[in-house]
Parts: structure tokens; C-alpha cells; sequence
């Protein structure tokens, strides 16, 4: 059923209630999905407007503002994920350039289940030294299964193919759709990757193919917002990723923490489990922007939970 966490999330944010199922998605140890802290700060300062983009849902949200692209759900990397890479990113790229901004700028998520995995061997393929930094929100980092899955997948490919063969084997939909999108987006307008090692392989996509596709990025536009949870991982290394870009990055990261929480579970978070998602790294610091306090932020969220 892991396939429904995107569905889920999408239909809990736009609507503080799940429709695809009878419960939010949770962690095997009973963690929330992070999309209850993006509801959460949606309640008290709310967005002006939220959009899914479907990038091979199995089962669309209901309920919920969605865009298809004709986009189907990728295969396992370990055998080959079977994407027109070329494809998505055009897609992405068209996407980007059509995006009518609502706000001021903005806040692009993800929610892709085994992404971090996807994030890892697709960096790996396109020649980034980067093979120990990227999260997973298990405590518990299930690491030889991660190890056998990327090494497996990067067997498939070589030095002959060029990034978008290597993507179409390794990667995943979000990352390079999103990558296209960001190219032309930031040109218009500012946009907030919300996430953390996921979206920090996005920015060294977007680096690498924007050579394939000849045009420059606009770094001034583009921030990415992530959790305290994501950057004091000791199993991941954010920075390390970003310092492969061939430009300096905007990144920002907020104190948010669970450790007031009267909920136990939520304290999780704060052991290192979940970390990030569902764009909860820049929610915080949205939420943050328009005056409202961790406390206030803490109350909402568990609110939430209570009311479920």
C-alpha cells in the first residue's frame, strides 16, 4: 500500500481528510506523514492556492486539485525504471514555462515513496561523488537494502549513454520533471524546493542537464527549505550535496522541533525518524515568515491529530 502515500498526502493537505484510504500514511512505527505539518500551516496561514501534479499516481486524489501529464508510474531501478526521461523533463520544462504563480513565489514538493534511493542512484549515474549522503526516513536506515538496490540499478547503465538513457533507467519521475520545471520556472518567478536530499538531487539534475538542453539557471530564483531533522541527520549530508552544484546555493532550514509535544510518537521526529516530506520544510518556513510561533505551529498540528 505504499503506493497510496502520494494519493494520501495530497488529499490531507488540500482537505485536512484522507478519501483513498481510512488513515494518513504512517511510518511502520506509527509516525505521521509529514503532510500534517504542511496542513497544519496551511490552517493558520494559509497558501493561496494548492495544485497536485500527477507523475504516475497509481490511484489519483480525490477531492483534490490535480494535473495529469500522462505520465506513468515508473518500475523498480533495481531492474530498470522504464521512463522516457527525455520525456517527463519536457514535459517539466512546459510545465514550468505555463505555471501561472498565485502568490509571490513558489513552494514545490514532492512525495515519492523509496525516493531518496531514486535521488541516490540517479546523482550516482550522472558522475556526482555523493554515495553516503543522501537520508531515508527510517531511523533505522535499512542500508544493505538501499546499497543492493542502487548498485544493482547503476549495473544497468555506462559511460556511453548519455544523462537522459542514464535517467531512464535509474531515476524517477518527480526528479526529472521537477528538474525541467525548475529550469524555466526560475526564470519568471522565485521557486522553493520544500524538501531535503530529494529535492537537493533535483538542483544536481536540473545542473547537469541544463548543458543538454543549453540554457543557464537562475540560482538568484531558486531557495530550498528543509527541516532540522534532514540537516542534522548523521546518516545523510545535505551540504555535501549541495556543494556539487556548480553554483552557490540558497538553503534554509528551520529549529522546529517535537520536543514539547504532549503526543509521544510525534517525538519520533526528533529521534530522526520521518524527517521531511510532503513539503513540510518549507511550510515551517512559511509559516514562520508570516508570524507564527513554534508554539502556536505545535498546538495546530496536534490539534490535528486529536481531530482525526
Amino acid at each position: 500500500m505504499i503506493s497510496l502515500t502520494p494519493t494520501l498526502d495530497a488529499e490531507f493537505i488540500t482537505n485536512a481528510k484522507v478519501f483513498s484510504l481510512g488513515e494518513v500514511p504512517e511510518t511502520p512505527s506509527g509516525v505521521p506523514t509529514p503532510a500534517i505539518i504542511t496542513r497544519a500551516v496551511h490552517n493558520l496561514t494559509p497558501f493561496s492556492s494548492i495544485l497536485t501534479y500527477d507523475l504516475g499516481l497509481t490511484k489519483a486524489p480525490q477531492k483534490t486539485s490535480s494535473q495529469s501529464f500522462g505520465i506513468k508510474a515508473s518500475d523498480s531501478i533495481a531492474t530498470g525504471a522504464n521512463i522516457d526521461a527525455k520525456s517527463v523533463f519536457e514535459k517539466g520544462m512546459r510545465a514550468g514555462r505555463e505555471y501561472e504563480l498565485k502568490g509571490n513565489y513558489l513552494i514545490l514538493a514532492e512525495c515519492v515513496p523509496s525516493g531518496t534511493t531514486t535521488a541516490a542512484a540517479s546523482a550516482l549515474s550522472l558522475g556526482y561523488d555523493c554515495a553516503k549522503d543522501f537520508s531515508s526516513s527510517f531511523l533505522n536506515v535499512p542500508k544493505s537494502i538501499k546499497d543492493e538496490t542502487i548498485k544493482r540499478a547503476i549495473s544497468l547503465i555506462d559511460e556511453d549513454m548519455n544523462s537522459f538513457e542514464k535517467l531512464s533507467i535509474v531515476g524517477d519521475n518527480m526528479l526529472i520533471f521537477n528538474a525541467g520545471f525548475l529550469l524555466e520556472a526560475s526564470r519568471r518567478f522565485h521557486v522553493v524546493l520544500a524538501g531535503g536530499t530529494q529535492m537537493a538531487a533535483v538542483l544536481l539534475i536540473a545542473d547537469k542537464l541544463k548543458e543538454d538542453v543549453l540554457m543557464r539557471i537562475k540560482s538568484d530564483n531558486i531557495t530550498l527549505a528543509t527541516t532540522a531533522w534532514v540537516v542534522d541527520d548523521k546518516n545523510s549530508d545535505i551540504a555535501h550535496i549541495l556543494s556539487l552544484l556548480s553554483y552557490k546555493p540558497h538553503a534554509i532550514y528551520t529549529s522546529f522541533s517535537f520536543k514539547d509535544t504532549t503526543i509521544e510518537f510525534l517525538k519520533k521526529y526528533d529521534d530522526g525518524e520521518a524527517k521531511e516530506g510532503a513539503g513540510a520544510g518549507a511550510a515551517l518556513g512559511y509559516t514562520l515568515a508570516n508570524g507564527v510561533d513554534n508554539k502556536r505551529l505545535l498546538e495546530e498540528i496536534e490539534y490535528l491529530l486529536y481531530s482525526m
